[in-house]
C-alpha cells in the first residue's frame, strides 16, 4: 500500500486553523501529516476536529514556553509506537522532534532550530546539527527505515535559494549549514524532492516582506528525507506552493509500506 505523507510547517496551527486549514487537509486526504512550528499547547485546540477530519491519532510534542516551536504528528492509523523527543533536554524543552512507528517504518517531525536572531541562536543550531547527527545515526540501528519530515531551516544548494550570491551570508545559507545537509544525505538520505525534480524555481518558505511569495523569491528549506533502504520504496514526492496557510507551504512523498 501506498501511502502519502504531508510535512508543514503551519506558523500556528490555531491560525491555520482560522484560514482553512482543514479543510484543505480533508481535500488533500494524505495518510500522515507532520507539523512544525505548532506553536500550541493541546489543551488549547478541540483535538475533535481532527478526528472528525478523519485522524482520529494525534500527537503533539508542544514546547514548554506557550506559543513557541513544537511538532505533532496526525495519522488515519494507529501507529505501533510513539516516542517523544530526542533524549536531550535542551532541545525536548523547545518540542523539536517527535517519532512515529509504522511497522518497519519510522516517520519523524521534526524542526530544526534558526539562526536568524543572532550568534546564540545560530549558536544552537550548529549544536543541535551535531547532536542530530548523533541521534539519527542511533536510531538507523534499530530503525533503519528512516522518514525525517521537517523545516531544517537551511537551503541545500544554489538551486535551493532565490537569490544565492546576495544570500551568501544568511543564517540558512551559510557554508556550514549547507555542508551539513551534504554530510546528512551522504550518511545514507535521499532528498525526496530532488530524488524526483531537479528543476529550479521551487521553494517551501518566503518571507512575508516585500510580496516575496507573489514573485516567488523563496527558500526550500523543508524536507522529506528519507533513508537509502526505502529507495525503491519511494513513489513521489513534491511541493505544493499554492496551499498558502503559512509563511511555509506543505511538501508531500508517497511511500509503500
Amino acid at each position: 500500500m501506498t501511502k502519502k505523507i504531508i510535512s508543514y510547517n503551519v506558523n500556528g496551527i490555531r491560525a491555520a486553523l482560522t484560514k482553512g486549514w482543514l479543510n484543505w487537509l480533508q481535500q488533500e486526504n494524505p495518510d500522515i501529516v507532520c507539523l512544525q512550528e505548532i506553536k500550541a499547547h493541546p489543551e488549547q485546540l478541540d483535538l475533535n476536529v481532527f478526528a472528525e477530519a478523519g485522524y482520529p491519532h494525534c500527537y503533539w510534542f508542544p514546547a514548554e514556553k506557550k506559543g513557541y516551536s513544537g511538532v505533532a504528528i496526525l495519522c488515519k492509523d494507529l501507529p505501533d509506537q510513539i516516542v517523544v523527543g530526542c533524549e536531550h533536554p535542551e532541545y525536548d524543552f523547545e518540542g523539536r522532534v517527535l517519532r512515529a512507528d509504522f511497522g518497519d517504518i519510522s516517520i519523524i517531525s521534526a524542526y530544526f532550530p534558526s539562526g536568524t536572531t543572532g550568534d546564540e541562536r545560530q549558536a544552537f543550531k550548529y549544536r543541535f546539527l551535531n547532536y542530530f547527527d548523533e541521534f539519527v545515526a542511533n536510531l538507523k540501528k534499530k530503525r533503519p527505515n528512516l522518514i525525517i519530515c521537517g523545516d531544517y531551516n537551511i537551503c541545500h544548494q544554489p538551486i535551493d535559494i532565490h537569490n544565492p550570491l546576495s544570500n551568501a551570508k544568511s543564517s540558512g545559507f551559510l557554508p556550514e549549514e549547507r555542508a551539513w545537509i551534504g554530510g546528512f544525505i551522504d550518511s545514507g538520505f535521499i532528498d525526496s524532492f530532488r530524488h524526483f525534480n531537479k528543476e529550479p524555481h521551487n521553494y517551501t518558505w518566503w518571507t512575508f516582506r516585500a510580496n516575496a511569495r507573489a514573485k516567488n523569491l523563496g527558500w526550500r528549506i523543508d524536507y522529506q528525507m528519507v533513508s537509502k533502504p526505502l529507495e525503491k520504496r519511494l513513489k513521489g514526492a513534491g511541493i505544493l506552493p499554492e496551499i498558502i496557510h503559512s509563511d511555509h507551504c506543505p511538501i508531500y512523498c508517497n511511500v509503500e509500506f
